[in-house]
Order: structure tokens, then C-alpha cells, then sequence
């Protein structure tokens, strides 16, 4: 695989992109971990910031969690009234429903256990066990078994919620690390798995964080700022030339 970004120049960029990641407003999941370190929030923040502005996210956020805590709130509140404190943010009516779901499907695949040797990891009776008997669980193949939850939002609940290295691979992520020279792939799961191979491990945490920051602000899916970027000389232009946004494109040739 030919790339025209090496893996060498990524300390250059990430010390680049980490500048311009501070002096920007912090994204509201990162921020509801620094305020609660709980991973149901966060969770249930990543859940409603699908298809939404943080803005509106955090004005949601800010409602649901001065009425719903932890799962077992999450399991009395009404789902009109959950809908209308989540208002609106982007297919709330399905996010609400979703949402009714998550307490009793956590509490029935990852019930706490008796004894440390039952589980994959050792038992943790702190802020994550959001309902009696059940526990928010840690990887991202257990979290995409509940509803509302892919790989996406997955990985970015273990990554900001638990700490631990996983790479959160949304249209920012895949559309830049293309662009960029750095991959070749049309999917954003073969963009996580091609990253997961090459990308070292320190950057896994932060590497999404800093790419939507940046392809918010700069590197944009049409008409990117190129003449104001910071890293532009690192950059192959993948289809930069192209009316068309890059993620339709690599839909296309995907198929």
C-alpha cells in the first residue's frame, strides 16, 4: 500500500493538530468525562451526539442528567417525557426509544457476577453500574450489543469513558486519513482496521478527537481551507480537486 504520508511524519502532525485541538471548545463527550467520570453519561452522551451538533448535544445532555442518573432512572422516565428532554437533537423520537432499551438489555447480557473469575475483567461496583445487577461494559465488542451503540460510538465510549486505547473511526476520521495519503480505503471499518494496524498505539485515543476538530474547522469534505493549513505539507490531496465529497466517492468505488 503506497502511502504519501509515512507513519514517521505522524509525530510532526499530531503535535500540529493537538495546537489546534486546545484552542478550540472541548466536544461535549470528552467533556462529560472530565465533569463526571461516569461511563453511563458518557455513554448515553455519545448515543445523542449521533448526527447532531454539539451544541445541541450538550444543551440535551444538560436536561437528562439533572432528571436521569443512571439506568434505573433511565428505566421509569416516560418516553415522552425522555423525548422531549432530548429535544432536538438529530431522530430523537429514535433515540429515545433506544434509549428505553439500554437498562434492561445491559442488565440482562452483562449482569455483575459473584466472583471476579466469572467475568472478563475484574468487577467494578463505582459509577458505571448504573442498575442493580448490571454494569456498563468496557470493550467494544460488548457495547455494540446494545441498542443505538455501533462501532463508532463503541470505540469512542471505550476510549473516553473507560480510558483505554480504541479508535473511533467517523466520516472526519476516515475522509482525512485518506486525504492525507495515509490510507487507502473506501469503508470507515476498513479505515479502523487498517488503522489499527498501522497507527502507533499512543495516538489511538486522541486521533479522532483531533481529526473532527480539524475537519470541522479546516480540512473540509468539500472545499477544504488548504491554503490555511497548518500540515499541508505532509498532505497528498487525495481527490482535494473533486466537487464531490470524498465519502460519497468512496461509496461508490466501494461497491
Amino acid at each position: 500500500m503506497l502511502c504519501a504520508m509515512n507513519i514517521e511524519a505522524l509525530a510532526p502532525v499530531m503535535r500540529i493538530l493537538k495546537r489546534e485541538y486546545e484552542k478550540k471548545r472541548t466536544p461535549i463527550v470528552e467533556l462529560i468525562q472530565a465533569r463526571t467520570n461516569d461511563p453511563f453519561q458518557v455513554l448515553v452522551a455519545t448515543i445523542l451526539s449521533a448526527r447532531t451538533l454539539d451544541r445541541t448535544t450538550a444543551a440535551a445532555c444538560r436536561k437528562l442528567f439533572g432528571v436521569v442518573r443512571n439506568l434505573e432512572d433511565l428505566r421509569r422516565i416516560p418516553r415522552l417525557r425522555l423525548e422531549r428532554l432530548i429535544y432536538p437533537v438529530g431522530f430523537y423520537r429514535t433515540k429515545a426509544k433506544l434509549l428505553k432499551r439500554l437498562p434492561d438489555v445491559v442488565a440482562q447480557r452483562f449482569p455483575l457476577r459473584a466472583s471476579a473469575s466469572h467475568c472478563a475483567r475484574p468487577l467494578r461496583r463505582d459509577r458505571s453500574a448504573g442498575h442493580v445487577g448490571s454494569i456498563i461494559p468496557d470493550t467494544v465488542e460488548e457495547l455494540i450489543q446494545l441498542p443505538g451503540v455501533g462501532r463508532k460510538t463503541a470505540n469512542l465510549v471505550v476510549a473516553v469513558a473507560f480510558n483505554k486505547p480504541a479508535i473511533c473511526v467517523d466520516v472526519h476520521v476516515h475522509r482525512i486519513s485518506n486525504r492525507w495519503g495515509l490510507i487507502r480505503t473506501c469503508t470507515p471499518l476498513q479505515t479502523e482496521m487498517v488503522l489499527r494496524r498501522r497507527l502507533p498505539l499512543k495516538y489511538w485515543q486522541v486521533f479522532n478527537a483531533y481529526l473532527v476538530s480539524f475537519g470541522q474547522s479546516v480540512c473540509r469534505s468539500v472545499r477544504p481551507h488548504c491554503g490555511a493549513c497548518p500540515i499541508s505539507v505532509w498532505c497528498a490531496r487525495v481527490r482535494v480537486d473533486k466537487k464531490i465529497p470524498f465519502s460519497c466517492c468512496v461509496r461508490r468505488r466501494g461497491g
